[in-house]
């Protein structure tokens, strides 16, 4: 994926910086180019040994190093980066680059370069809260440099707070997001996903299979492409992407009302999420007990959010349903596309192995009222892509 791209990683005192070796490890597996840079203090916490073994490049500390390259060292790696970021992220290297300070090896090639730069704080929680700590992160911000929030817990020094540096993992992410081309800049992007709930007593509910897999991918994909992304969810186990609006919710008529409060503003609707037919007419207050004899519930309809977006959605808006089916799928999903008033439906057959509920990948036909495309098993994530790649041409083409 990052073949081709080179990653500066700056890693300054902190006892976070030991996890800078799973992240340089996962960015080599994906083919990056990467150098590490070191302040002094942080060699105190782990070597540079440890940085040249899992990238197979020198880790960089002294600013005036003779490498016998005839080139100098800060300008020429900042030439070759893509992004660079700072992890764990002092409160003394922020406040330096916040003003420019070019004192080491770290400082003095942020100044030269003209990627993107991020940095991701970790210190104690008073430290992180301190005026002068916020004013400088601000500032950083204010010069279009990216900071990640970060997490609330136990920090090393006892306390517990905001301070701890996000795992590995999540720091990825803000990489390749830097690293995606932004093709969807500047375009509001509604994205439902997950299952709904309807509640038959305070223990139970009527619910799906839905894991909510296809619907954060395509929030995902289009949050790394540069789109304005809220992301409406039903309950499931997903860590929430980063950078867009979450709004959680439990039932269709929950998912209903969030949908319609914000869909005017949207320029593009994708609605994977398996809402709810129907719902119990009365919800018990109290747990209802086993009997001998059967128990019947009775069912109501619950709103179509699909059918009201098509209704009322404006003239430059895109909207895209999901149709999951387990017969007469492209007849059903065509029925679905007009009744409507869709764009685009992506249909899916239950009964396919490798698609459906629950899998890392899907089986997707895109229809439209111009066309039918086929796209062959592939991942979730590439799904998403496919599926934006069509919404994008579609709105090129007007």
């Amino acid at each position: 994926m990052l073949q081709g791209k080179h990653v500066v990683l700056g890693v300054t005192g902190s006892i976070a910086a030991y996890k800078i070796a799973s992240l340089a490890s996962m960015l080599k597996k994906q083919n990056a180019d990467i150098t590490v840079i070191m302040t002094q203090n942080a060699t105190q916490f782990i070597t540079p040994v440890t940085f040249e073994t899992l990238t197979g490049n020198k880790c960089l500390v002294d600013t005036f190093d003779r490498n016998f390259n005839h080139s100098v060292e800060h300008v020429a790696l900042a030439k070759l980066a893509d992004v660079v970021m700072v992890a764990p992220a002092s409160a003394d290297i922020i406040a330096k680059a916040a003003h420019g300070i070019a004192d080491d090896m770290l400082t003095t090639t942020l100044l030269a370069c003209e990627c993107p730069k991020i940095f991701a704080p970790a210190m104690n929680t008073r430290m992180y809260h301190n005026a002068i700590v916020q004013d400088n992160i601000r500032t950083l911000e204010s010069y279009g440099m990216e900071v990640v929030t970060p997490k609330t817990g136990y920090l090393a020094c006892g306390d517990t707070g905001e301070g701890k540096m996000p795992e590995p993992e999540l720091l990825m992410e803000f990489i390749l997001k830097a690293l995606s081309p932004k093709d969807m800049e500047g375009i509001k992007v509604l994205v439902t996903a997950g299952p709904t709930r309807e509640k038959l007593d305070p223990v139970r509910y009527i619910s799906n299979h839905s894991t909510g897999k296809m619907g954060y991918a395509i929030a995902r994909a289009a949050m790394m492409r540069g789109a304005e992304v809220t992301l409406v969810t039903g309950k499931t186990q997903i860590a929430p992407p980063i950078d867009m609006q979450v709004v959680e919710t439990e039932s269709a008529a929950d998912m209903a009302e969030t949908v319609k409060a914000c869909a005017e503003k949207q320029d593009i609707i994708i609605k994977a999420a398996a809402v709810a037919d129907y719902r119990p007419r009365v919800a018990a207050a109290e747990k209802l007990k086993k009997k001998e004899d059967d128990l019947t519930i009775e069912l109501e309809r619950t709103e179509d959010i699909l059918g009201f977006l098509g209704a009322h959605k404006r003239k430059d808006q895109f909207l895209c349903g999901f149709s999951m089916e387990t017969e007469n799928m492209i007849d059903n999903s065509r029925v679905k596309l007009e009744k409507k008033n869709l764009d685009l439906i992506a249909a899916n057959n239950l009964k396919e192995t490798g698609a459906g509920f629950g899998v890392d990948t899907n089986i997707v036909t895109l229809l439209s009222k111009e066309d039918t495309v086929q796209l062959p098993m592939m991942s979730k994530a590439e799904v998403a892509d496919k599926l934006l790649d069509y919404i994008m041409e579609h709105r090129k083409r007007g």
